[in-house]
């Protein structure tokens, strides 16, 4: 199974796609990286690239599922409507190329990758690095984010796989 994670924002959208072997154990890094926008482009034009660089991410790598981390904020709606305004263009992407979509919180993440869901930023990336067998912490961070919500989405498949047998 090959799956898209996507850490959505509009400066910056992570991307990540990873290949979970048969039998469920292996996982893989095909490709990630991210999309990025300058913040003197006007708005509607940052959402366009948004768009279409991910539809050709998505058409290059063929993921058979994908998966978006939910919006986390805590104080800055400006930011937050922002950022949500990224989310549902990625998403839109993801809807038109029929993937099917799970969304999970930073916490869900988290518990997924490090296995506690209190765990910093540098102990996420550190274990995506091991999980995926890499030489270095994938850069930038908005990349290895979305590699953990893709791994996360294929655990979580995994085992709802296992719960319908």
């Amino acid at each position: 199974m090959r799956a898209i994670g996507i850490d959505p924002g509009t400066a910056i959208t992570g991307w990540g796609v990873v290949d979970l072997a048969p039998g469920g154990q292996d996982l893989e890094v095909v490709a990630y990286g991210v999309v990025t926008t300058p913040a003197k482009t006007p708005f509607p034009r940052r959402l366009k690239t948004i768009y279409d660089e991910l539809t050709t991410i998505i058409a290059k790598y063929q993921p058979d599922t994908s998966a978006v981390e939910m919006l986390f904020f805590s104080r800055n709606t400006t930011t937050a409507l922002s950022v949500g305004h990224g989310r549902g263009v990625a998403m839109l992407a993801l809807a038109n190329a029929d993937l099917s979509l799970a969304e999970y919180k930073p916490l869900e993440i988290k518990q997924a990758i490090v296995g506690y869901g209190g765990a910093d930023k540098g102990q996420v990336q550190r274990m995506v690095k091991l999980l995926l067998n890499l030489d270095e912490i994938p850069k930038p961070d908005d990349a290895a984010d979305a590699l953990a919500v893709a791994i996360c989405h294929l655990h979580s498949a995994r085992w709802r796989a296992l719960e319908d047998n």
